[in-house]
């Protein structure tokens, strides 16, 4: 059995959600024990046993410790059920973080599945449902991976209750693939988004950060959309020669809407001005499925994450991939899979 310290590197829930892909996946079984350990509350919290429990149900596991607050947990699992299925965290939780957990195993499963969750879309921490739906599943399908998404209801910090479902196509392993030359930008373009608020804080976000991409084509528009809780977004997809780029910013009680347009347009800038192909979100999430290649691959990104760095750790403990950094943490660099 596979034994991981949760308090390795960045120390936080990705260790936990990456080991539960990939032992799924391969059937190994592991232990994990100091589980966000650093974090102001440790443990498991109701996000992280969500993942347990679906991957527990998805394929057919044993467990052991699955608690609020546990900092260990054992998970043995078996074989893989493709089907429909629905989790609701109960809180403002990270949906997307939920469904990058679930993807792997399901994804190279050998029928279809349909997965529908419930709570937080657009929350601090974790991708917005714009980035997956709009980057990540994109960039999903140059590697031959067929997912659609939809995004019935919204869901904000502290409220929760969004709700999506996405459709979970059977694909082969990946070939190896090197994403290093980023391009010419082609496009740019955005949501500026309000549930529950009036629109022209929309409007607010939109024009700040118009104000910051002067010199871009950019086209963002203003959305109201429906869901239990007030919250506001901006969202910007970069579309490059070779890449699609996302940029997110929340806005929050007393937080200026202004100040959330810049955000995501700022974010945009630290990335365009380095020249990388991936940004820092991308760079991180796509790794696992890069490792899963028999082929060499390969990437640039914009920032070299502690995150990106923690996962790499995780994915060789369980793959024994090979890999190789050019670049510091904080800056720009360079990764190379299964060398």
């Amino acid at each position: 059995m596979l034994e991981i310290d949760g308090s390795f590197g960045e120390g936080g829930g990705q260790i936990l959600r990456t080991s539960l892909s990939l032992s799924s996946l391969l059937r190994k079984p592991f232990r994990i024990f100091n589980v966000r350990k650093g974090r102001k509350k440790p443990g498991l919290m109701p996000q992280h046993l969500t993942c347990v429990r679906a991957m527990t149900l998805i394929s057919n596991a044993t467990v052991k410790h699955d608690s609020v607050g546990s900092q260990e947990l054992i998970f043995e699992p078996s074989e893989v059920k493709p089907g429909d299925y629905f989790f609701d965290i109960g809180t403002a939780g990270s949906t997307s973080l939920v469904l990058q957990t679930l993807l792997p195993c399901l994804i190279f499963a050998d029928s279809k599945s349909t997965v529908t969750l419930k709570g937080g879309t657009h929350v601090p921490f974790s991708p917005t449902f714009h980035y997956i739906s709009e980057v990540f599943i994109p960039m999903l399908n140059k590697l031959g991976i067929v997912l659609r998404a939809n995004i019935e209801s919204y869901g904000f910090y502290p409220r929760g209750g969004g709700k999506i479902t996405v459709e979970i196509m059977p694909a082969q392993k990946p070939e190896g693939i090197k994403f290093l030359e980023r391009g010419e930008i082609k496009k740019i373009s955005g949501i500026s988004g309000v549930g529950n608020l009036p629109i022209n804080i929309a409007e607010r976000q939109k024009t700040s950060a118009l104000k910051l991409l002067e010199g871009f084509d950019t086209d963002i528009k203003t959305i109201e959309v429906t869901g239990t809780g007030q919250g506001t977004f901006l969202f910007l997809k970069v579309e490059t020669a070779a890449s699609i780029a996302g940029f997110s910013s929340l806005g929050a009680r007393g937080k200026k809407a202004e100040v959330v347009g810049e955000e995501a347009a700022r974010e945009f800038l630290d990335y365009y001005k380095t020249g990388y192909c991936l940004d820092p979100h991308l760079a991180d999430q796509i790794m696992l499925y890069l490792a899963l290649a028999k082929q060499e691959s390969s990437f640039t990104t914009s920032h070299i994450s502690n995150h990106l760095l923690t996962n790499l750790w995780v994915i060789e403990k369980f793959l024994g991939t090979g890999y190789k950094i050019e670049g510091e943490k904080g800056a720009p660099g360079k990764v190379i899979i299964n060398i």
